[in-house]
């Protein structure tokens, strides 16, 4: 039997292949997903690229230059876990506020419209799941139990412009999550998943299914996927001069030597 995204005339779409669906829970209508198919940089650059210090200023930098809004302070968007840094494409999640009250969804035994698992579903080992909720830091959209899926597909992290609870698990399981804030009360009841895979907006910040997803402690950087190429190779040139002059620095190199290596206006 074959199985289709559907556009919402009814209209045939998208075959899903078969490892996404049998993963799908049923958590959100299929013709809410817009795509599975979604491009991905080669993960040895994504290596190269972590190999190094300092990314989302750097990246950051190369974007202002090129006229692109992309970055996010990290003290919007706060690293739940410190010391991580996290480089991979991004899968999108969109949540609106639920119509019922809370009560009167547990009243009427409504079904809760979260939908995280189902967009884990669809990614590939690597990706990042980037959670649009409209930037309500005081309501979870991911708890101890997304965070254990997560683990297991192998995502390499979380962005959340929303709340997340169970950091503690979190923490445990050593998954890096970004987010808008922390608190205990949940998402179930009060979001509902509009969207997976399609455009959204994380913190002010439009992003793509398949933009590049660049975290660490200093915050977020969001690369649209058409200058990917381009924006990764200047950040990696910019990163190797950066630790060669360290390097000069620490050596005690005069200061001729280093404008050698980079002009100070550009330091």
């Amino acid at each position: 039997m074959n199985f289709y995204l559907v556009d919402n005339r009814g209209s045939k779409m998208k075959k899903i292949p078969e490892k996404y669906r049998k993963r799908l829970m049923g958590l959100i209508p299929m013709e809410r997903i817009i795509a599975w198919n979604i491009p991905r940089p080669p993960q040895s650059l994504l290596q190269e690229l972590l190999s190094y210090d300092g990314l989302t200023p750097t990246f950051s930098d190369i974007l202002d230059a090129m006229g692109i809004a992309g970055a996010i302070p990290g003290s919007v968007l706060k690293p739940v876990l410190s010391g991580k840094k996290i480089a991979g494409p991004a899968v999108t999640l969109q949540y609106v506020p639920e119509r019922l009250t809370p009560a009167q969804s547990f009243h009427e035994k409504a079904r809760a419209k979260l939908a995280d698992r189902d967009a884990y579903a669809l990614t590939e080992p690597g990706d990042v799941v980037v959670i649009d909720g409209g930037g309500r830091g005081d309501i979870s959209a991911m708890g101890g139990l997304s965070t254990l899926i997560a683990k297991k597909y192998g995502l390499t992290g979380n962005i959340v412009d929303c709340g997340v609870r169970d950091v503690g698990e979190m923490r445990n399981l050593d998954y890096p999550v970004w987010s808008r804030g922390v608190t205990p009360i949940t998402g179930k009841f009060r979001f509902e998943a509009l969207e997976v895979n399609g455009p959204v907006v994380c913190a002010g910040v439009s992003v793509h299914p398949g933009d590049l997803v660049v975290a660490d402690d200093t915050g977020v950087v969001i690369v649209p996927q058409k200058f990917i190429g381009i924006v990764v190779e200047q950040a990696i040139a910019a990163s190797k001069r950066e630790k060669k002059l360290v390097g000069a620095i620490e050596e005690g190199s005069s200061m001729d030597q280093l404008k050698k290596i980079l002009d100070p206006k550009k330091w």
